[in-house]
């Protein structure tokens, strides 16, 4: 008998250790190259949140041939982050998604033109894009504005508004503005068009499943959308920690960009996941923004039905 507790303490530990082999392993696929556009992610997955959250996460960056969508599609990946309306167009392309997690709050896509001109003060003008998306909202402000704009394509690089190609350029204001201003390029108060401020404020990064997948894994996806929350929490209170974490995906990766450049970045993620209204970072999608992005996009016709609230959020 006075060895029941030592017994005790023996299937304890083999429990815990079973508990620990038995992590259950997920994929985690985000939309772009490493940056600290994920941060929180790689946070999460040095520190070990997601470990102490009970699953064995991979973090795996689409590349030239396979992108996060088509990886999430054939179950490669189980999460991935994408902006609202690209989710919305993935619905309405009959691909239901559901959304775990919410990151961003605020809008950050801007279009800069040149020298002291209004973009939105300039129909017809060559206004540069990404040729893999990214733009429906400002597609439905040329729209909605009738700007007629010229919509040229181009794939990562700012070289065509530098070289003067181009009249404007779409930037986003954590990445390329921040490339568009070390390269030279004069902002004024006329020339940088944010629709955050001009009633086209649509949350962009959030994490997403396909449905199926979610409803024969919810525990697993609540495991990963609470740890990676944590992690984006740890940054905003240790950004220089984070940013360093930030720096070892870049350089595994071979990415070029310098740390002031992922520096910048990482502020200005961190300030577009507060919310305007509350001033807290919330990490929730909000209904309002869902029915202001589905008006937007079925007006301008990048959406053939309406895509709400309920279909997007996970039950």
């Amino acid at each position: 008998m006075k060895n029941i507790p030592h017994i005790l303490a023996i299937f304890a530990s083999l429990a815990l250790t079973g508990s620990a082999l038995a992590q259950q392993k997920v994929t985690f696929t985000p939309q772009w190259t490493p940056q600290a556009q994920f941060a929180g992610y790689y946070v999460a997955k040095e520190l070990g949140f997601y470990e102490e959250a009970g699953i064995d996460v991979e973090i795996v960056h689409p590349n030239a041939t396979e992108s996060a969508i088509s990886r999430l599609r054939s179950n490669a990946s189980q999460f991935t982050t994408l902006q609202l309306c690209q989710a919305m167009e993935t619905i309405d392309n009959g691909i239901p998604l559901v959304n775990i997690l919410q990151t961003s709050m605020n809008n950050g896509l801007v279009i800069v033109s040149r020298n002291d001109e209004n973009p939105i003060k300039q129909k017809g003008i060559r206004v540069g894009t990404w040729s893999v998306g990214f733009d429906q909202i400002a597609l439905a402000m040329s729209l909605k504005e009738d700007l007629n704009y010229e919509w040229v394509r181009f794939a990562t690089s700012i070289n065509l508004f530098v070289a003067g190609a181009i009249d404007a350029t779409l930037a986003m204001s954590y990445n390329e503005y921040y490339l568009l201003k070390q390269s030279g390029v004069q902002f004024t108060e006329n020339n940088v068009y944010r629709f955050c401020d001009h009633n086209y404020n649509v949350q962009e990064d959030g994490v997403y499943m396909l449905r199926d997948c979610y409803n024969k894994n919810k525990e697993a996806a609540h495991s990963f959308a609470q740890a990676s929350k944590r992690g984006w929490e740890y940054c905003a209170e240790h950004p220089e920690e984070a940013l360093e974490i930030v720096m070892k995906y870049v350089k595994m990766f071979n990415v070029a960009t310098n740390r002031t450049m992922q520096k910048l970045q990482l502020q200005e993620i961190l300030r577009l996941q507060v919310d305007r209204d509350s001033g807290e970072r919330e990490f929730r999608l909000r209904p309002d923004m869902v029915k202001l992005a589905s008006d937007l996009m079925l007006e301008s016709q990048l959406l053939l039905n309406e895509v709400t609230y309920e279909q997007i959020l996970a039950e």
